[in-house]
């Protein structure tokens, strides 16, 4: 038999035997008899039977701590048995005297750190290493005691709770451990107790449940509370051991005061002269609470200045902040009386019985007085004076005056930077505004002057204001010429054929528009070529007296046109027409004309004209250039022609019928001095692209005639003078296209109609007819 013993702990708790249990008799079949039933009994394989043993924590002694001791039935003292320990612990903090079984506890041990140890034992033959019993397992449990305080979870707490708030609100909840065995004792079983915080807390002594205990608590009167809460262990019995820790405690705000005004009057001083929006005063009502139970709002329930005033709230102070929204004057009024209110934004409906929740009081604002410049009655002035009007003429006034009590004197000045020419004056003490120049309206229609007003104790205070003079217009110009009118006449132009339409201009303005009347001056009435025929519409046409005329009598007509308005007193003027004679073919379109007149009907400006006469002059002395440096004597060779012909039967000779009838040319004639161009046909040349300029182009146009020229074999041996009409890239007076004429259908001359034989004659009858009989 084996068997073990063990030691619970201490002295004089006694000794546990642990045995293993046999069955009968020893047999060969293993049988040692039968049970109370008469079943046969087997004997079964020797093995261990162990309880649970236990060994105290924390031993203080200082011999080893001893658990037990093993032995086997096998052992028979003599040394041969061996006993041999293994698991949790075994060799460190168990060891086994492996003679005798007895097992010992090397260290002190902590259930708290190590509730159980779970171990193996078994017995061997020493020599043999055979085993005498099976390995089996015991558990050593280390029995506990009391050795841990409880520990609150948290040190300190925060939390809050309303303030105002009933009997038993919850505030919050403790919590404390202990690291003791619950499952043995009252160890592990904690109760909470409070320390500090009566009488306003309370705590479950169960559940650590933090309560108030004092009802309507004011946070205004105490916010923040120390609450210490004790945790024992020992189900709080003598002896236990305790925790404690500590609660801070903080009453939240709510509405329960309302907003006081900490005075009943309010007095602000400012000056009239304070700009719209600056601040007048600042107010401020009191209130316990705080954050957004101390949200005011701010408002005028009454003054005696409708609109002068407004007040805003501050909100990172809640002030009231009274600002200024109409120009202050003293003179006007002294003082503002105002009735101000302030009431909370956010109000609790359980503590309306403490309302209500507004104040008022008075604001009383008082305007001094601040030396201020001179005012003028108006913005702006606005005067009229004629363009004739005669030096120191009085044209209007301004008046400004001293706002201020002392009503000082105000004297008047012309700011000199807006009448530069000192065309105007001003009387220095009663405002009179009066001219010093003549004044032309067509020159300058309105002038925009300054007047300032000074007082006169302070130069320092002064104001301006504008005056805006209108010159008004009077009759004082002749009208002329609409333009400068460049004008022709064929010499074949039939008579009361309208050559010219004017129009005329006047820089005045009448209020009705311009009424022009036109006719021939008087000195020219009876000996005139043309007669000036007035439309009633501010034109008139230039029409033809005659038939004919001849540029060789007469190339250029002056006719004097008389141009008067309508206004009071007439004005007129002569404005003199020139009309050249040209040649004209039987469309009325000019052939020849005199140079001048060529320029003006080409629409070539004399300087466009001048730059051409350059361009030729340049070229010719290029050429000349050439022909010294040949040494060739150039000299200018005049041929006269003086050919009678022979008479009828000379067909050789010069056709005189040509010079009668210009149109009637006949091709089959050539001239006796030059190749027939049949043989030499003419060199045809692509026109020159355009020039980049006036003068290049002319110059382009030169070269080509005369490469033209100077490669014609039919050309005769002799210098000859070659004359082009050259129409240049444009015209500065753009298309002649009755398309895109401007002019009316009583315009247009219809006269060339009748011309153009029989089958223009209905056409001719119906537009070309004299003017004179359309009038009629």
């Amino acid at each position: 038999m084996l068997w073990v013993s063990a030691h619970l702990g201490s002295p004089g708790l006694g000794l546990r035997a642990l045995r293993r249990t046999t069955g009968g008799r020893r047999g060969s079949a293993g049988l040692t008899g039968e049970d109370a039933n008469g079943v046969p009994l087997r004997r079964s394989k020797r093995g261990w039977m162990w309880n649970q043993f236990f060994l105290l924590e924390e031993y203080t002694g200082t011999d080893l701590q001893y658990v037990g001791k093993l032995h086997s039935d096998g052992d028979r003292g003599d040394g041969s048995v061996k006993y041999i320990l293994t698991g949790d612990g075994a060799g460190t903090l168990f060891k086994i005297d492996e003679k005798n079984g007895d097992i010992h506890a090397t260290k002190r041990l902590d259930r708290e750190e190590k509730a159980f140890y779970l171990l193996h034992a078994k017995a061997i033959n020493r020599f043999t290493n055979e085993a005498l019993e099976g390995e089996s397992e015991f558990i050593i449990k280390i029995h506990d005691i009391n050795d841990n305080e409880p520990r609150f979870t948290k040190d300190p707490y925060i939390a809050s709770v309303p303030e105002m708030s009933d009997i038993g609100t919850s505030v919050i909840q403790v919590t404390a451990t202990d690291a003791d065995d619950a499952t043995y004792g009252n160890s592990a079983r904690v109760v909470y107790s409070i320390l500090e915080g009566q009488p306003y807390f309370s705590v479950d002594p169960e559940t650590g449940l933090i309560k108030t205990a004092l009802a309507n608590m004011d946070r205004e009167v105490k916010e923040h509370y120390q609450v210490v809460i004790q945790a024992k262990d020992m189900a709080g019995q003598m002896g236990g051991l305790s925790g404690t820790t500590t609660v801070s405690i903080t009453l939240s705000d709510v509405n329960d005061n309302p907003p006081r005004f900490t005075k009943t009057l309010y007095e602000f001083r400012v000056n009239e002269s304070i700009e719209l929006g600056s601040t007048v005063g600042v107010i401020r009502a009191m209130d316990a609470d705080v954050g957004e139970n101390a949200e005011m709002e701010y408002r005028i329930m009454s003054s005696d200045g409708p609109g002068m005033f407004d007040i805003t709230t501050n909100r990172s102070t809640q002030e009231g902040v009274i600002v200024l929204r109409k120009p202050l004057d003293f003179e006007r009024k002294r003082q503002y009386s105002l009735r101000i209110q302030v009431e909370n934004v956010h109000i609790n409906p359980r503590f309306y019985a403490k309302g209500p929740f507004r104040d008022d009081a008075s604001v009383k604002i008082l305007v001094e007085d601040v030396d201020e410049p001179p005012v003028f009655e108006h913005s702006s002035y606005t005067m009229k004076v004629r363009e004739d009007a005669p030096r120191n003429k009085i044209i209007g006034s301004v008046n400004a005056s001293d706002p201020d009590d002392k009503n000082w004197t105000v004297r008047y000045s012309i700011d000199r930077h807006t009448d530069m020419d000192r065309i105007f004056s001003i009387h220095a003490w009663n405002g009179s505004v009066f001219i010093q120049r003549d004044l032309d309206r067509e020159e300058k229609a309105w002038h925009n002057i300054t007047v300032v007003a000074i007082e006169s104790n302070n130069p320092r205070q002064f104001s301006k204001v504008p005056v805006y003079i209108r010159v008004l217009d009077v009759n004082d110009n002749a009208p002329t010429f609409a333009t400068n009118y460049e004008t022709f006449v064929c010499e074949n132009a039939k008579a009361n054929q309208r050559i010219q339409t004017v129009s005329a201009t006047d820089p005045d303005e009448p209020p009705g528009g311009h009424s022009f009347f036109f006719s021939l001056a008087q000195e020219a009435a009876g000996k005139a070529n043309f007669s000036v025929r007035d439309n009633k519409d501010n034109t008139a046409w230039i029409v033809t007296r005659r038939n004919s005329y001849n540029s060789l009598q007469k190339s250029v007509y002056h006719v004097p046109v008389v141009i008067s308005d309508g206004e009071l007193p007439v004005q007129s003027s002569t404005n003199t027409l020139t009309i050249r004679v040209c040649t004209c073919d039987r469309e009325g379109n000019m052939k020849l004309c005199n140079a001048e007149a060529l320029t003006a009907r080409a629409g070539l400006s004399t300087g466009a004209l001048v730059a051409i006469l350059l361009c030729v002059i340049i070229l010719l002395s290029e050429c000349g250039n050439e022909e010294s440096q040949q040494q060739e004597d150039v000299r200018d060779n005049v041929v006269s022609y003086n050919d009678e012909g022979g008479g009828e039967e000379d067909t050789q000779a010069f056709d005189i019928g040509t010079l009668r009838n210009p149109e009637a040319i006949e091709e089959s004639k050539q001239r006796r001095d030059i190749v027939p161009e049949t043989f030499y046909p003419p060199v045809r040349r692509p026109p020159p692209a355009p020039a980049r300029d006036n003068n290049g182009d002319v110059r382009d146009f030169i070269n080509q005639r005369l490469q033209d020229n100077d490669s014609d074999p039919t050309a005769p041996p002799y210098d000859s003078l070659a004359t082009y009409a050259y129409e240049g890239s444009g015209s500065v007076a753009e298309s002649l296209s009755s398309l895109e004429s401007a002019t009316t259908e009583g315009d247009q001359d219809y006269n060339y109609l009748s011309e153009w034989g029989p089958r223009f004659k209905k056409l001719a009858d119906m537009y070309g007819g004299d003017d004179s009989d359309r009038d009629s």
